[in-house]
């Protein structure tokens, strides 16, 4: 399961960078259960726990380009 939700949000972001329209629908969302509960509606299956893994990974890009 977490293999599959991490593809999916990996699938949500490819398709977010050349998706206008979904772009636009992510961006009113406020939190991460928002963003969680957007993309599920639009039918990607991702979980809490990856949206954290992302965003633990990007903090450690960022701190490593420093």
């Amino acid at each position: 399961m977490v293999a599959m939700s991490w593809s999916e949000l990996e699938r949500l972001v490819s398709e977010a960078e050349a998706d206008r329209a979904l772009q636009r629908a992510l961006r009113h969302c406020r939190s991460r259960q928002e963003l969680i509960l957007a993309a599920r509606r639009l039918g990607y299956e991702v979980s809490r726990g990856d949206l954290r893994r992302a965003w633990d990974e990007h903090r450690q890009l960022e701190q490593q380009a420093q």
